[in-house]
């Protein structure tokens, strides 16, 4: 009682969220250090068992994220914009897709460039000659963090901007599921939302952590810094990062930290043009466009297979592939929320190629410059040097370097940019954790509560790095990453249920009726939109307004023009309609009808105290319907002669389309007709 009240009135946090999560890390925490062994068994036996049991989840639901996003981009619901349909974009096209290019970097690049695709290149997972290996290696890497991670972030950043920008909710998770539940996310379930974000994000981002402080340490080793880099030297390294970050955080420099990663980013991209000068240079060139066309050729067969008949591959499968996703997912609220906020008056088509597209060429051409650049050194100068370490990838890229011009320059670049990107890294994070955490976004967190999760994160980063190291810490994301999987599909089926709303409700236009409106009698027909009509009430205006209209019409045609008209009636309580048809020879008949429809209300709006007249579940209406079979409209507004009007309107139509199109289609029926 004493905790939540102070966490009420000395915090921004949720006190549901932030009490259970914090519950189940402390138990994580405790469990380590008391019953490391046992603990230690649990995770590997729960790693095990999502392997065996889940990959294909994975898989499967990355596919989807791709498709889904595929389709909304084709679709005519590619054109709303996230924003208000006269916005404009916060960012000009260069700046925003700038930023998107720079939410592509991060320590994973850093980590991974050189090591992944040598450590394909050195598995079974590739055969062949050399330049066929090399070829599959690079092809596994680039699936990895091409289109389908970037999908994910995608997934989430577009379902926080269009919630957040087009429906005026909160910049959070648990608007993105504002269709299915309602005013719902408010409650429990959008507690429960919280929370599995907020465990998912905490993970993801710790073991990004783990990766930097591991690498950061086999640096200032190979630069001469440090004799050797243990589990002490990483424990002082998380701890002067995670203040750093903190320290940042609270200070709420936010121009700093924006200047800090266009620095960060300008340095990457000079080491990537450092490797491609230094390195084989053309055979990279001409290796970048070969792998573009490798990856897109095998993108679609990657995107399925799960090596269910190449069992030899399994091992490998489940420890690259299967973790990459989980990875992918811990960190898709991070990198959606950074990216959703700078997205604001962009389409959802413009949106979905920018995030995809640009990112996902960064990634190839930079795994192309270390990748192919790592492979070329080992099998001409290094001489198998290199591949020899993929066991300590950590070490591998300022190995890598050595075998550069200027190393040492070459080698604090690398440094330096790892650590900013540390930095910079855990200093969103925390702001990221304080949003998921916060009961109401919009209100700037406590100073404390970033040094709070600043000690968190180096705590179970430290902890977990001390009982199993990165396997540990890989293995807790995939742990908290299957549950979010299955919450982003959610999250996929309630975004198509509010864009498909919001293409209905922005694309309806007014009523037909409303043409014919004078301004005469605006009394009576006030009182008629808001009266609840009920099926009695159609019944009224079929018999008693449209019937003697039709019938009307019907006397004029024939007595003046010698057409060959009939009128059909049926008015029943069940499926009550009237048709006016004139008949041509060699022509399909033109025909004008008028149903009654019912449609049911929603328990909302009966029990909204704020509209006294929905009263019943089902509401009646009388829908035209036509010889074409082309959607109707309700008439229910309209006098005797508005509806002649309206038939003599859609009669002048179906004369204009004789000497058209429509005279081979209406010829063409109505010989099927007689046949």
């Amino acid at each position: 009682m004493i905790f939540s009240k102070f966490i009420h009135n000395k915090s921004s946090f949720n006190p549901s969220v932030i009490t259970i999560t914090l519950l189940m890390v402390i138990f994580l925490v405790l469990s380590t250090l008391i019953f490391p062994d046992g603990t230690t068994d649990v995770i590997n036996w729960a790693k095990a068992s999502i392997f065996k049991n889940f990959s294909w989840f994975y898989i499967l639901s990355f596919s989807i994220f791709l498709f889904f996003l595929l389709i909304l981009s084709v679709s005519s619901l590619g054109s709303i914009k996230l924003g208000a349909n006269e916005e404009e974009p916060e960012f000009n096209f260069l700046s925003w897709l700038a930023m998107l290019f720079a939410a592509g970097m991060g320590v994973g690049l850093m980590f991974f460039g050189v090591a992944e695709p040598l450590s394909h290149y050195n598995s079974t997972i590739t055969s062949g000659v050399a330049e066929q290996r090399q070829q599959a290696a690079l092809l596994h890497t680039f699936f990895h963090w091409g289109i389908h991670a970037w999908a994910v972030y995608a997934v989430i950043a577009l379902a926080l901007a269009y919630f957040g920008f087009r429906y005026k909710l909160p910049l959070a998770l648990r608007s993105c599921f504002y269709p299915l539940l309602k005013d719902r996310i408010n409650g429990k379930l959008g507690d429960f939302i919280d929370i599995l974000a907020l465990i998912a994000t905490l993970f993801g981002i710790i073991t990004t952590l783990g990766f930097g402080a591991s690498q950061l340490g086999a640096g200032l080793v190979s630069l001469g810094f440090l004799e050797e880099s243990g589990y002490g030297i990483q424990i002082i390294i998380i701890c002067v990062v995670m203040t750093l970050a903190v320290i940042s955080a609270i200070s709420g420099v936010g121009k700093g930290v924006k200047i800090l990663s266009e620095i960060n980013l300008s340095l990457a991209m000079l080491l990537l043009i450092f490797v491609l000068v230094a390195g084989p240079t053309l055979y990279l060139l001409s290796s970048f466009s070969d792998n573009l066309g490798t990856y897109f050729s095998n993108i679609i067969n990657l995107s399925f297979k799960t090596y269910v008949y190449e069992s030899e591959h399994t091992s490998w499968f489940t420890g690259w592939t299967v973790l990459y996703w989980a990875w992918w997912c811990s960190w898709a609220p991070f990198v959606g929320l950074f990216i959703a906020r700078i997205s604001r008056g962009r389409t959802i088509r413009e949106f979905i190629f920018g995030v995809l597209a640009i990112p996902t060429l960064f990634c190839i051409l930079w795994f192309t410059v270390f990748g192919n650049t790592a492979i070329w050194l080992d099998d001409t100068i290094a001489q198998g040097t290199l591949r020899a370490l993929t066991s300590s990838p950590e070490k591998l890229l300022f190995e890598f370097l050595n075998y550069l011009p200027m190393p040492l320059i070459s080698g604090i670049l690398a440094l330096v940019i790892i650590s900013l990107f540390f930095i910079t890294s855990a200093d969103s994070g925390i702001y990221v954790l304080n949003n998921i955490a916060s009961r109401d976004k919009s209100v700037s967190s406590p100073k404390w509560q970033s040094a709070m999760w600043g000690v968190l994160m180096a705590v179970v980063s430290i902890v977990l790095l001390g009982a199993g190291g990165l396997g540990t810490l890989q293995a807790m994301t995939l742990i908290a990453a299957l549950p979010f999987a299955v919450l982003m599909i959610i999250m996929c089926v309630s975004l198509w249920k509010g864009v498909t709303a919001d293409q209905k409700y922005f694309g309806a236009k007014v009523t037909p009726t409303s043409i014919f409106w004078t301004g005469d009698k605006w009394k009576d027909r006030l009182g008629q939109m808001l009266n609840q009509t009920q099926e009695k009430d159609i019944l009224k205006f079929l018999k008693y307004t449209a019937l003697p209209a039709m019938r009307e019409l019907r006397q004029e045609l024939i007595a003046v023009h010698n057409l060959n008209v009939e009128v059909v009636q049926s008015i029943a309580e069940e499926e009550a309609h009237i048709e006016i048809i004139i008949k041509k020879e060699s022509m399909r008949d033109f025909m004008y009808g008028i149903k009654s429809v019912g449609h049911d209300v929603s328990d909302q709006l009966i029990n909204d105290d704020h509209l006294p007249h929905i009263q019943h579940s089902t509401t009646y209406q009388p829908i035209t319907y036509f010889f074409d079979g082309r959607t109707g409209y309700d008439v229910q507004y309209m006098s005797r002669t508005e509806i002649i009007a309206d038939i003599l309107k859609q009669y002048e139509r179906y004369l204009s389309l004789l000497d058209d199109v429509g005279q081979e289609l209406m010829s063409h029926e109505k010989t099927e007709l007689a046949e």
